[in-house]
């Protein structure tokens, strides 16, 4: 049975009889009401995508039933019945918002036909609900914590300034919705949001990419190819990794910053109008030390600095992230979930290396692979693993202080060794110790491997 569903609203129950036949027959779900307070009732209390609806009714009259139907949140498409062929009446249903009017007796192959337009028409308006709802949600931070409010707030200050904005923050924490949350919230928010990872395009493709090229600029430039920066032309170009990129084109990206112009490969100067946005996951002052970023670009970048904190950090927002992340991707899979309770503190203990992108990543694959409706503590333990296991369960078996402290080090140590790659002096960095007291530390626990490269 299609998940159409359709009302028909007339005072005769042989006219109600008949379009509910035809219309069952056509697959459609199909509701009668016989007048039109009944009607009214109906479609407040759940949702149609369409109405027949007579004019001529009992008490109140079809046409003030019909503003009342298009009063409604996402209202049905309502098509008018009359047994009268009355021009004036027809045209003042269309004046009030009705999908169309259709005289008595009624035809199948026009109820058919106009019943499967409105039902089209009034799909456009979910699906155009459902992209705003998406849009909305691409661009909400989510959390109440401290980190994330003074976040949101420097936000709405920046936002409608057309000052260039530099985003720190580790890979996962959300860079990428920081910019859009800008552009949204910005005068430019109805104009293109461009976006470009500067990481992921090869080096020999990057200023082309940037820039654009004319046909026949080089070896296989059979057509003309417009460059981001005349994609984003008055909206924002959100620029991810920058510190990626290459001495030679950060020195073109300058240029255009500072001029607003550019030559395509190949072509002549185009000017824009765009506001440049730019991340990092690495510290770019070290990077500028070392040769590899120039510090004019910098400046010309670092008008605005936004750090989006890492996951450990906001804790507290674990919780309706991964309630937000569970209610998603229930929708997404069509299988209704939930979180148990006691599953939150297993979640809100691990550290989140990989941030916001790995907690969604997890909670995609409880959805995914719990079978139960409910998502509970055993669920994200087998998931996580030990990271996930209560304080309860890492303090069993242990006899002394002592031996439970030294089990917790152990674990720790080994664990920021693991998340450095083995680099000792990275991970004496992500535990706030001296490396030579790090050292010591792995020798007294027994704890081996480690390198300083």
């Amino acid at each position: 049975m299609a998940k159409e569903r359709v009302l028909v609203v007339d005072d005769e129950e042989g006219v109600r009889n008949s379009l509910r036949n035809i219309l069952k027959d056509e697959s459609y779900t199909v509701e009668v009401a016989e007048s039109g307070e009944r009607c009214l009732e109906m479609v407040r209390s759940a949702p149609y995508h369409a109405v027949f609806l007579d004019v001529w009714l009992p008490g109140r009259d079809g046409l003030s039933i019909l503003e009342e139907v298009l009063s409604q949140p996402l209202p049905p498409r309502v098509i008018m019945i009359s047994g009268h062929a009355d021009v004036p009446l027809a045209h003042r249903a269309g004046r009030l918002g009705a999908f169309d009017f259709i005289e008595k007796p009624l035809s199948l192959e026009k109820v058919a036909l106009t019943l499967r337009n409105a039902v089209a028409d009034r799909k456009k308006d979910e699906r155009i609900l459902q992209l705003r709802e998406q849009l909305q949600e691409s661009v909400t931070l989510i959390g109440d914590s401290r980190p994330i409010r003074e976040l949101r707030q420097q936000i709405e200050v920046t936002a409608p300034t057309n000052g260039r904005v530099l985003i720190y923050g580790e890979n996962g924490t959300g860079k990428e919705l920081v910019a859009r949350a800008i552009h949204a919230l910005s005068a430019r928010r109805n104009e293109p949001f461009v976006e470009m990872n500067c990481a992921a395009i090869p080096e020999d493709l990057i200023e082309s990419e940037l820039f654009g090229h004319v046909r026949g600029a080089f070896t296989g430039a059979s057509d003309s190819k417009p460059g981001r920066f005349v994609l984003a032309d008055g909206g924002t170009l959100f620029l991810d990794e920058i510190a990626d990129m290459s001495m030679r084109t950060q020195a073109k990206v300058l240029r255009v910053l500072q001029e607003q112009a550019f030559e395509p490969v190949g072509g002549s100067t185009l000017r824009v109008d765009v506001r440049v946005i730019a991340a990092t996951n690495k510290d770019l002052k070290t990077e500028i030390a070392a040769g590899r970023f120039r510090e004019d670009l910098y400046f010309r970048l670092n008008v605005v600095p936004l750090r989006v904190p890492p996951l450990r950090e906001r804790p507290e927002d674990v919780p309706p992230l991964a309630r937000h992340f569970v209610e998603q991707f229930s929708r997404a899979y069509g299988r209704i979930k939930s979180l148990a309770p006691e599953a939150l503190p297993a979640l809100q203990s691990y550290r989140w290396p990989g941030n916001v992108r790995e907690l969604k990543n997890v909670i995609e694959r409880l959805v995914i692979l719990t079978v139960a409706d409910v998502i509970g503590m055993d669920d994200v333990r087998r998931m996580m693993g030990a990271e996930a296991e209560p304080v309860d369960d890492l303090l069993r078996g242990f006899a002394t202080l002592r031996e439970g402290r030294e089990n917790f080090e152990r674990q720790f140590i080994q664990k920021r060794l693991q998340e450095a790659g083995g680099n000792v002096v990275r991970a004496a960095e992500l535990l706030g110790l001296e490396r030579s007291n790090l050292y010591r530390k792995m020798r007294a626990l027994g704890i081996r491997g480690g390198g300083d490269s």
